[in-house]
């Protein structure tokens, strides 16, 4: 057997295998993301679920904050509609708009000590506390995967290939007001 023959046949069985485990490795990645933007819609709609119930304590003792309830019920619809789940853009700037209607709603309840001595409402405001950490944890979880995605998409020699492969970058879960969200809405005793 001829020697060039068998260095051309050795380069297209290293550039094959190249190409099987960098395609093998994206779509893992991406496979990963999907996961973890799907743990996040879990949560958000986790969330969404507690908060009619904490709407309907608050009520029974502030029937008279119709301004806060509704906008409170608007925010949570904007945040599990299925628009905002599919894109992380939307799903961001709904959390903007949810987390200033959370702290208007517990702004009511620190007006009303029998509230906050409530046993329903600490429950459910400790599960709320509980469901925005897990929240920010998958959130984390999931720009990870996209940042370790959108790496490994723009790394040469992967960038003149896996766009043809139907592979394109993530958009993050980012918020426009960061310091929203640092801390879940809190009730001061």
């Amino acid at each position: 057997m001829d020697i060039t023959l068998i260095i051309v046949i050795a380069a297209i069985a290293l550039i094959g295998i190249y190409l099987w485990s960098t395609y093998n490795g994206l779509v893992r990645l991406n496979v990963r993301v999907d996961e973890a933007w799907s743990d996040i819609t879990v949560q958000l709609k986790r969330r969404a679920d507690l908060i009619p119930n904490l709407i309907e304590t608050v009520k029974g003792y502030a029937s008279h904050e119709r301004e806060v309830f509704d906008a409170v019920t608007k925010a949570r619809a904007a945040t599990i509609s299925p628009e905002t789940l599919a894109h992380p853009a939307a799903a961001g700037a709904a959390e903007d708009g949810f987390h200033t209607a959370m702290k208007s709603l517990f702004a009511v309840a620190e007006a009303y000590p029998q509230l906050q001595a409530s046993q329903n409402f600490l429950s459910l405001q400790q599960e709320l506390t509980d469901t925005e950490d897990k929240i920010m944890a998958s959130r984390r979880f999931y720009n990870g995967g996209v940042s370790e995605l959108n790496i490994k998409i723009k790394q040469f020699p992967q960038t003149l290939f896996v766009r043809g492969l139907g592979f394109k970058e993530r958009e993050f879960f980012e918020v426009a007001d960061l310091a929203a969200i640092q801390e879940p809405p809190t009730v001061k005793f």
